[in-house]
């Protein structure tokens, strides 16, 4: 491939600023695919793969140089439609045992995993180092009667041990739920009943700001509406650094007491296991109801995250990453599946990104040599106030490609990202999908120019479009960003609600996943992402339903009704401002506003708590009653609310109106 042939749709890019150099254009990864598929530029690629899914995954797989335990014989079954696709059906793969295995036996002394804690603690394993603590964590929770099928909650930070666990239940077969580490317990409780776990890996706390924090409490607190759990495992994190750590005796477990056990055989071999295999239950939030608890399988998220960090990050072995991120949300589980299988290092990291001082991120940069760092717009927009002196006095030539999502970006911190973090050389991939589809659906990539804040295109191999209101595709105009084939990493449904996930995703138009984001492609041909089409909040970069935050609300004994929308934020990219109905006789003031912003903060988790509590004499409701959170939202920043046809009455709206005027004034 010329290094002048750039996939740009045909068309030169003046304003791209970013172009790839020789070598991105000749030993990238996405180039070799070019030259293995022969197609003559990714356009070409790109067009195939979207009328021919299967043979863009034979191809795609092959380049991955995936461990099969057994080759598969037909790369994609669409006998039960788009909506319940199959693929590598007669083949088996364990995710777990591919990401582990041969690393350990190719290159034993190999960098698997570096951790470092927020107090400065360093901890690193070999690839043979983290094949022993797999299979031995195997063997003691298989000792504790785990098995295939059975669901396992994970409530911890980023600790050696978290990807010990994840990877351990992973060859046992079982199903793991991961939960943010900052959730209020009936946050975590909600999780854990969702999908009937049975046992619950925790810690008894960890380090944060350079204090610690209970997690333990919260466990156990969560646990008690959970009928279904019997056993908790505890990481000691903390030591001796708490008094005391809450104990139930005959449910709770050290988790290095129980692996020291002398009945304990690790599990060294892992039998063969369909790619359809579940693995992993990550919820995600919508705007009505309980969280969706997301079923994914061995041979989807896994090769999904995997092939979105080979072919659109640039990632391989003798790269590290560090993608600043918790296991709650879906990049923790993507970087240690896709990091592992592709051969790469990874370095996870307890704390915040500015403590003890600024320069923290940085500085671990240099300390692990990290090439790919992973960051959200909403950090890079904390830590850019903190000028260029704390990026500036660490090295960060081992850079070789910035990533980011969760949110949109607005141009400044991104030219901060791209020229103050990697120095005008390092291309910022721009990543935005969803937990439900394992990864990308729209990307940047190592070989097409990249515009500031936008998408070069779909992920590859992926067929993305942007559809209009009669489902054909729109270019120049906002539209619905949605799928148009299958891909393995989709969900394979919701757990134990089929009908819930066919309505979310594939109800509006037959065979069409519609993703729930606004998108526009751009005369050039990039992507733009225009925020969420329902009314899912994200909150620094942390996807949460209103429901949840509502409901949190409403507990409060003052609180009769409650709406949450998402605000723009300058730090956060989102805030939340909730909207309450009080009770018959309840009186709106500053120490009722706080107790209830401190009830949510306590459910959901600090990260969560509202930015503003207000008081309305009530919401916006269609005449089925259901809140109308779209024109709560735009009354109250002002903006146009679309069709109020359906509004019981306009007054809801006009009271908000006049909040927002207020407060736009002062």
């Amino acid at each position: 491939m010329s290094e002048r042939r750039w996939p740009t749709f045909g068309r030169d890019v003046p304003d791209a600023a970013w172009r790839p150099s020789r070598d991105h254009l000749q030993r990238s990864r996405l180039a070799r695919v070019l030259r293995g598929t022969g197609e003559p530029d990714l356009e070409a690629l790109q067009a195939r793969a979207a009328t021919d899914p299967a043979w863009f995954w034979a191809a795609a797989a092959a380049d991955l140089s995936l461990a099969w335990q057994r080759p598969f014989r037909e790369v994609l079954d669409l006998a039960g439609g788009p909506e319940w696709s199959r693929w590598w059906r007669g083949g088996a793969f364990n995710y777990a045992a591919a990401a582990v295995d041969p690393r350990a036996a190719a290159e034993p002394d190999g960098p698997a995993l570096t951790w470092e804690g927020d107090d400065g603690e360093i901890r690193r394993l070999t690839n043979a180092e983290l094949k022993s603590q797999v299979d031995a964590a195997a063997g003691m929770l298989s000792a504790e009667g785990v098995g295939e099928g059975d669901r396992v909650g994970i409530f911890l930070p980023l600790l050696v041990e978290t990807v010990v666990a994840v990877l351990a239940l992973g060859r046992l077969k079982a199903i793991y739920t991961p939960i943010f580490s900052g959730y209020g317990a009936p946050a975590v409780a909600s999780r854990l009943s969702d999908c009937g776990a049975t046992v619950l890996v925790t810690a008894d706390g960890f380090r944060r700001r350079g204090g610690v924090v209970a997690l333990k409490e919260t466990a156990d607190a969560a646990v008690k509406d959970v009928p279904s759990l019997r056993r908790v495992l505890v990481v000691r994190r903390l030591g001796g650094a708490v008094e005391s750590v809450p104990w139930s005796d005959g449910r709770d477990r050290w988790w290095h007491d129980a692996l020291a056990e002398a009945s304990v055989r690790p599990v060294t071999e892992v039998p063969d296991t369909d790619p359809e295999t579940p693995y992993m239950v990550i919820h995600t939030s919508g705007t009505t109801g309980r969280p969706k608890g997301a079923v994914h399988v061995h041979g989807g998220f896994p090769i999904k995250g995997a092939q979105d960090l080979a072919h659109c990050f640039d990632l391989g072995r003798g790269d590290t990453l560090f993608w600043f991120t918790d296991l709650g949300w879906m990049m923790g589980p993507w970087a240690i599946s896709g990091a592992l299988l592709l051969g790469a290092s990874l370095v996870i990291y307890e704390g915040t990104p500015d403590h003890p001082g600024p320069d923290r991120l940085w500085a671990m940069v240099a300390r692990h040599r990290v090439t790919h760092l992973g960051l959200s717009p909403t950090v890079i927009r904390a830590l850019m106030a903190h000028g260029t002196g704390p990026v500036r006095a660490h090295d960060r030539s081992s850079l070789r490609v910035l990533g980011s999502t969760g949110e949109p970006w607005n141009p400044e911190p991104w030219w901060w990202y791209f020229r103050e973090v990697g120095g005008g050389r390092c291309p910022v991939i721009n990543y935005s999908g969803g937990t439900e589809v394992s990864g990308g659906i729209v990307c940047c990539n190592p070989i097409t120019p990249i515009k500031p804040t936008s998408f070069g295109g779909p992920s590859v191999g992926t067929a993305a479009d942007v559809m209009g209101p009669d489902g054909s595709s729109v270019r120049g105009r906002v539209g619905e960003l949605v799928i148009r084939k299958p891909l393995p990493g989709m969900t394979r449904g919701f757990w134990d609600d089929p009908d819930r996930y066919l309505e979310t995703y594939w109800s509006r138009v037959p065979g069409t996943w519609v993703h729930g984001d606004w998108a526009i492609v751009d005369e050039d041909g990039y992507w733009f992402i225009q925020g969420r089409s329902d009314d899912t909040l994200k909150v620094a970069g942390k996807r949460v339903g209103p429901a949840e935050v509502e409901s949190a609300a409403t507990g409060h004994p003052s609180v009769l009704e409650a709406a949450a929308i998402g605000v723009p934020h300058e730090v956060k990219g989102e805030a939340i401002v909730l909207f309450c109905v009080l009770r018959p006789g309840e009186r709106d003031d500053p120490a009722l506003r706080a107790d209830v912003a401190q009830r949510v903060a306590e459910q959901m988790g600090k990260a969560l708590k509202p930015e503003t509590i207000l008081v309305v004499p009530q919401l916006p409701k269609t005449r089925s009653g259901k809140v109308m959170r779209r024109v709560a939202r735009a009354a109250y920043l002002g903006t146009d609310p679309g069709d109020l046809s359906a509004l019981e009455d306009p007054r809801a709206v006009e009271a908000i109106s006049r909040i927002g005027l207020a407060g736009s004034s002062r």
